[in-house]
This record gives C-alpha cells, sequence and structure tokens, in this order.
C-alpha cells in the first residue's frame, strides 16, 4: 500500500499526521509514506526528523487583510497544484489524507481529480477553511469532536478523536526518567506551560511577570516559549538568581515534560488538548482569541463543560494566569477532580482507528 500525507504549519497538524503515518506502518511496515508539506514550514524539517521523506509545495495561505504577498497567492497556488499533480503521477498513492494546512488542498485536489481515494483528518471543533472545500471530494472524514455534521456530511464522518505520538500515551510510566532529564526536585510541585510549538506571546509575558511569585512559592517550572521568546525568557530567569525555572525554545520529549508536570498552562490548539486528556494533567487552558472563528475557545469549552479544565481568558492573562496556577497547585482536590474527569475525554485508539479507515479506502 502507497500512502500520501499530507498538510502541515503547526504541531498540530504535524505530529497527528506522524502518528497516523507510525500506525500505518505498524499494521503493515511494507506500507509506502509519503508526506507533502509547504516549503519553509516547520513540517518540512519535523517530518524527516521523524524518519519519513516529505516534498514542498510552493503554496502560500492568504492574508485575512489586503496584503503585497496576497497577489502572489494565486501564482503560488497554480504552482502547486501542478507540482501536486506530478507527485501523485510518480508517487501512484493507494490513498491520500490531508490533516489541515496550506499543501492540503492541491495536494489532496490532485489525488481527487486522478481517482485517488481521499480522507481528511479534521482535528477541531470547528472545521478549517481547507477542509471544509476539500470535503465534498472526500471518501472519509475523521473528526474528533461531535457536531461536525455542521460542517460536513454525515454519511462522511467519523468519529475517532485525534491521533496522538505513541511516545506521550505511555508518558505517565516517565516520570523518573522526567525528573532526571529535566533536573527536577521530586519534593517540589512542577507546572508545565506549552504556548504551542511556536510558542504564545501572552501566555510568555505572563509567565515572565510572574516568575517571581513561583520562586518564592518553590515551585519547579518548564517552559517553553517558542523560538522568538527564548532569550527574553532567559534573561528573566537570570534576574531570579534561581534554578527553578527551566526554559527551552521547543521540547522535543513532551513524553517526559507531560510525565512530571502536576499541572498544565497551554493553548487550546486540538492537538494540545488531546494530549492533555491522555495524559490526565490538570489544566489551565488560555485560547488563542485570533484562532480561525475562534475554535481554540470552542476546543476549550469542550472541556470546561465537563469540568475537565479551566479556562482563563487571553485578555485578562496577564493579569489572571499566575495567580490561577498557584492556586490550582496549592488545591490538590482541584488537581484530582480536573485529572479525573479529563481523562474520561480521552481517545487512545484514534491513530489506529483513522489508519483503519485509511486501509478500507484501498481495498
Amino acid at each position: 500500500m502507497k500512502v500520501i500525507i499530507s498538510g502541515g504549519g503547526t504541531g498540530g497538524h504535524i505530529y497527528p499526521a506522524i502518528a497516523i503515518a507510525n500506525e500505518l506502518k505498524a499494521i503493515d511496515p511494507a506500507t509506502e509514506i509519503l508526506f507533502v508539506g509547504a516549503e519553509g514550514k516547520m513540517e518540512m524539517e519535523k517530518v524527516p526528523r521523524a524518519g519519513y521523506t516529505i516534498l514542498g509545495l510552493p503554496v502560500v495561505g492568504i492574508k485575512r487583510e489586503l496584503t503585497l504577498s496576497n497577489l502572489a497567492f494565486p501564482f503560488k497556488l497554480g504552482r502547486s497544484l501542478i507540482r501536486a499533480q506530478q507527485i501523485v503521477r510518480d508517487f501512484q498513492p493507494d490513498a491520500a489524507i490531508g490533516v489541515g494546512g496550506y499543501a492540503s488542498g492541491p495536494l489532496l485536489l490532485a489525488a481527487s481529480l486522478k481517482g485517488v481515494p481521499t480522507l481528511i483528518q479534521e482535528q477541531n471543533s470547528y472545521a478549517g477553511l481547507t477542509n471544509k472545500v476539500l470535503a465534498r471530494w472526500a471518501k472519509r472524514i475523521c473528526v474528533a469532536y461531535p457536531g461536525m455534521d455542521a460542517f460536513f456530511s454525515a454519511d462522511k464522518i467519523k468519529m475517532t478523536g485525534n491521533p496522538v505520538r505513541s511516545d506521550i500515551q505511555s508518558a505517565n510510566q516517565q516520570v523518573d526518567a522526567g525528573r532526571a532529564f529535566f533536573s527536577l526536585e521530586s519534593t517540589r510541585s512542577t507546572l508545565l506551560i506549552i504556548g504551542g510549538s511556536q510558542g504564545a506571546r501572552t501566555i510568555n509575558e505572563s509567565i515572565e511577570g510572574g516568575l517571581q511569585r513561583f520562586v518564592d512559592a518553590g515551585i519547579q517550572v518548564i517552559w517553553q516559549t517558542g523560538p522568538a521568546f527564548i532569550e527574553r525568557a532567559r534573561t528573566a530567569i537570570a534576574k531570579t538568581g534561581s534554578a527553578l525555572i527551566k526554559a527551552y525554545d521547543f521540547i522535543y520529549d513532551m513524553d517526559k515534560a507531560y510525565a512530571v508536570a502536576d499541572s498544565v498552562v497551554s493553548r487550546a490548539g486540538a492537538l494540545s488538548v488531546s494530549e492533555l486528556c491522555l495524559v490526565g494533567r490538570p489544566a489551565i487552558l488560555v485560547p488563542l482569541p485570533t484562532a480561525a472563528e475562534d475554535h481554540q475557545t470552542k476546543n476549550a469549552m469542550s472541556l470546561v463543560d465537563h469540568q475537565a479544565a479551566l479556562l482563563v481568558n487571553d485578555r485578562t492573562a496577564r493579569e489572571d494566569l499566575v495567580t490561577a496556577a498557584l492556586n490550582l497547585l496549592a488545591d490538590p482536590a482541584q488537581q484530582l477532580k480536573l485529572s479525573q474527569q479529563i481523562k474520561t475525554l480521552a481517545k487512545p485508539n484514534a491513530a489506529r482507528d483513522i489508519a483503519n479507515e485509511v486501509i478500507k479506502l484501498t481495498k
């Protein structure tokens, strides 16, 4: 079996794609997989790191405001469609998977025109524009939230949940390894802060302003800042003179980070939400307000409505986030309740279920 997986742009698209690929290979090691991404985007580095081949398309997104870069959009889209058709013709896939992001549009359209069965994996509670356009040609649409028939034909929908890397699923077995990896003390509480693969400015500035409060409370902090904020974070940490705060531009060993976290502060991207459900960590979610159709708030509310997470609004985070985190870390009963509730929303077999849907399409 030969499968193309297309999409990317963010870790929320890339890591589910890699999880699906890993499951397809686990089911049948002879399966050939080719990734297609957007040139210059993070998938061009993350996918090869996971051991897969990826080809790039020159496609870019269109900005909502009027900019000069929008003038190049139709030309790059046209070139991407031609390149996608060439890739499909050369690779001759039995199925094509789109996980969202710029590259999935041209590739899945090219595959559909060649009669290749296509599957869409929609991670969010509000469907992205690319997936809504591609849905008319897709044979199957795998989703993570109820009510997605508002965007897609009900007879194509399969509720699978979002695929998560296998190492995340075994995170709870990595506590000792995680403490050694991050040089943590077992007697102190640990807060994990993740703002997505590129970091989150609001979260970063909120934490920066409250670093001394964490130090005074004796809290250990693992802080993923994203590459743009890392030097500023290191400067702020140095001013505290404490070794309790540890900043990283990106954390590859997320299984170890989740393993040692007593609580987590996070954006509410679909992948982060799915991972938190699987590892069962009490979380404070700070949805990105500029996400398309405010889908991160919808993702977060799917947990908050089940008393499975707390929510801090982005616009009040600089005043409220550190206090909320300290209060949660000081309240074991609330931590236990949130942990128990969030575990009930986990879908640990999502990657395998999606892989099986792909296999069905090829029969």
